[in-house]
């Protein structure tokens, strides 16, 4: 589709309790603050939701690399973890880091899987459009074929 894509969010809360979260065709999504911050750490708070948007973001951009360059993979999971600072009396994250865990039958290029990883890392959109530095780090597990 062309340029620019629009996304749009509405949020309603009450004076006190859970923010509803909500998109055009999209279940409603509870939200409230972490527990760093007084929440009830029984909903997605919206760090929780950008460090989300990170691994969510990361696997999609693998998937849609490794189609494109007809590469067979069995599994990919990602861990984020997204580092909240205070920076010159301003709170922002100053850091991310993604472990990336791929599965592959034993016969695949492992260089190439790397090569492919890292392609994600650089062309994810959400990372794309983060000031805080995106570290990866990657693992390849073999597993015989099957059949």
């Amino acid at each position: 589709m062309n340029f620019p894509h629009h996304y749009r969010v509405a949020g309603t809360a009450a004076a006190t309790g859970l923010v509803q979260l909500s998109g055009d065709k999209l279940p409603t999504l509870n939200s409230a603050p972490p527990t760093q911050f007084g929440g009830p750490g029984t909903a997605w708070s919206p760090e929780d939701l950008l460090v989300a948007a990170v691994a969510d973001c990361f696997i999609l951009s693998f998937r849609a690399i490794a189609a494109a360059s007809k590469f067979e993979y069995q599994s990919i999971a990602v861990d984020v973890m997204g580092t909240l600072d205070r920076v010159e009396r301003a709170m922002l994250f100053t850091d991310f880091k993604i472990r990336a865990k791929l599965t592959v039958a034993a016969n695949v290029d492992q260089a190439r899987a790397e090569r492919l990883l890292a392609k994600a890392e650089e062309t994810c959109l959400i990372t794309n459009s983060l000031k805080a530095p995106v570290h990866l780090e990657t693992e390849i597990v073999t597993v015989e074929p099957i059949g």
